[in-house]
């Protein structure tokens, strides 16, 4: 090849010096394996030596032969390189700044080069002609692949689901249960005994298996809006996962836990709203099904990379990221890292007897104010919450009794958190590190005793990535559920209460991770555990995801 080389050197010296076919990047085992055929290996490979090419010539561009750092005037082919830079632009060369003019070259190099400088001529010269007819072969073997893959293009937009639309989906299976413990448990009877009131019934310790099933349609009509339909399936409904009991508390909800009002295994539709860039710094979002969450422009954490208990993912302030679902519509101002948003969410703004904006509505209506960069960020918001909303994530039992359910004594709260989370650049041995406060006042239009004026609540979470292998995640986190720190009527609160989960991810693959976890509850039912005796829950589960 090097006579070939030297016989066209004014040209091809000057063409793009291509790194060998061998040095492409390889194919995947997983990108291999979906490959049912040798031709269709061989199209593959061709396929990935033609964007490579492609890819490696755009990004070395050059505009002036001096940029080569091993080209100088002295040469014999500094003329040609400088002409062809000039007339024709189909000269590259490798990233290190040089161009490596003595280098060989296979004959399918030469061709898929003098094929790019052809691309840029207009004039075919006697010159020319004689390359073109030395390569003609080769340059008629890349003009078939390329015909080929324009064909194989065809036949996959004649038959995709749709132009506009991109179907993504999520499966999670768990297999686990959770254990109880204390002097109030009365594992013979299946019972807690309660303060002040009767006992919690159908405690049970029973290993189940549960999943959920999300498909997400993702549609956009500009490239630049986003109609988003959730469909969602689960079978949560009585399992301790899904916060069942309810007279325990919910902080033994799982993130992943769903189940249609309707019952188990049915698929509704989750989620369904817009949203739309207004100019260059606003977005504005509306959904007769939208949560609370997706009209915020900054989540204010980091942790965690698969989820466990829903407390540990609402910022350490439940009460203000409540995650509320229904009709509601945001607006959000975005600008070098600061962001500020605001959102209503009605969770019955679809049923005429309670509607939008009345008292009934289970509204929330929240402000956040946030700053965000590489590394960390952080996040102020307030929140007004209405009884009847989805339910906050993560309270004791006598706090639910007030915000989520406190429609009869006309509870209103106001919620307000502080957030923050740093990341390192790297991978290694200092964690992530996600934190937040939140404290809510509540008032009520009749006089009350004994219920919630003033709540709080925190967490602290710490991830670590690429533990023992690439991809895999290990994370732990602790902190409080949302406690009254103060009661009407001067009653003295006795509503503490920790809650703490570990977990290690592996991810087996691009699309499936298997993640086991413990997570302990030091007083699920804060205030209404009785005096003098104990109560404890301990969970352990194993988490398997398939995203697809």
């Amino acid at each position: 090849m090097s006579s070939l080389r030297f016989a066209c050197s004014p040209l091809l010296l000057a063409a793009t010096p291509l790194l060998p076919f061998a040095a492409l990047a390889p194919a995947s085992a997983n990108e291999l394996a979906s490959l049912n055929s040798r031709e269709s290996i061989n199209d593959y490979m061709e396929q990935q030596e033609i964007d490579e090419l492609k890819a490696w010539r755009s990004r070395n561009q050059v505009t002036s032969v001096n940029q080569f750092s091993d080209v100088r005037p002295t040469d014999w082919a500094y003329q040609a390189l400088s002409n062809l830079v000039e007339k024709y632009g189909c000269v590259a060369g490798y990233p290190n700044g040089t161009y490596k003019g003595g280098q060989a070259m296979t004959r399918y190099e030469a061709a898929a080069l003098l094929n790019a400088c052809l691309d840029r001529v207009t004039e075919v010269t006697d010159e020319l002609q004689r390359l073109m007819d030395e390569f003609k072969k080769e340059l008629a073997v890349l003009k078939g692949r390329v015909d080929g893959l324009e064909a194989k293009v065809g036949t996959l937009e004649a038959q995709q689901f749709s132009t506009t639309t991109k179907l993504s989906g999520l499966a999670t299976f768990v297999v686990g249960g959770v254990g109880y413990d204390g002097s109030a448990y009365n594992s013979a009877a299946n019972s807690v005994n309660r303060r002040g009131r009767p006992p919690v019934e159908d405690v049970y310790e029973n290993v189940t298996f549960n999943y959920d099933l999300q498909l997400t349609l993702d549609t956009s009509f500009t490239g630049k809006d986003l109609l988003r339909t959730n469909l969602r399936a689960g079978n949560f409904g009585r399992s301790a996962f899904g916060g069942e009991p309810h007279g325990l508390g919910n902080s033994a909800e799982l993130e992943v836990a769903f189940e249609e009002d309707a019952g188990p295994n049915i698929v509704a539709i989750d989620k369904l709203f817009y949203q739309f860039p207004i100019g260059k710094q606003f977005t504005a979002t509306v959904g007769a099904r939208v949560g609370q969450e997706d009209m915020l422009a900054l989540w204010p954490s980091v942790y965690p990379a698969d989820t466990i208990l829903n407390l540990f993912t609402v910022n350490g302030a439940p009460a203000a990221y409540s995650k509320n679902l229904g009709a509601g519509a945001g607006l959000w101002w975005q600008n070098n890292g600061l962001s500020v948003s605001a959102n209503y969410v009605s969770a019955l703004g679809s049923d005429s007897t309670n509607g939008l904006f009345t008292s009934e509505s289970g509204g929330t209506a929240s402000v956040q104010v946030g700053y965000q960069q590489e590394q960390w960020g952080l996040a102020a918001i307030w929140s007004y919450v209405q009884p009847l909303t989805q339910f906050v994530p993560g309270t004791t039992p006598t706090v639910h009794s007030s915000i989520d359910h406190g429609e009869a004594v006309g509870a209103e709260t106001n919620a307000f958190g502080l957030s923050a989370f740093w990341q390192p650049l790297e991978s290694g041995w200092i964690p992530s590190v996600s934190l937040g406060w939140g404290i809510n006042t509540t008032n009520y239009g009749v006089q009350t005793t004994g219920r919630p004026s003033v709540s709080q609540s925190w967490m602290v979470g710490l991830q670590w990535s690429d533990v023992f292998a690439k991809g895999n995640d290990f994370g732990f986190a602790v902190g409080q559920a949302v406690f009254a720190t103060s009661l009407t009527g001067g009653v003295n609160p006795e509503d503490g209460n920790y809650a703490l989960e570990g977990w290690y991810k592996f991810q087996v693959t691009d699309k499936i991770s298997i993640t086991p976890a413990l997570f302990y509850l030091s007083r699920p039912m804060g205030q209404r555990t009785p005096v003098g005796q104990g109560f404890s829950s301990l969970g352990a589960l194993v988490k398997t995801t398939f995203k697809f």
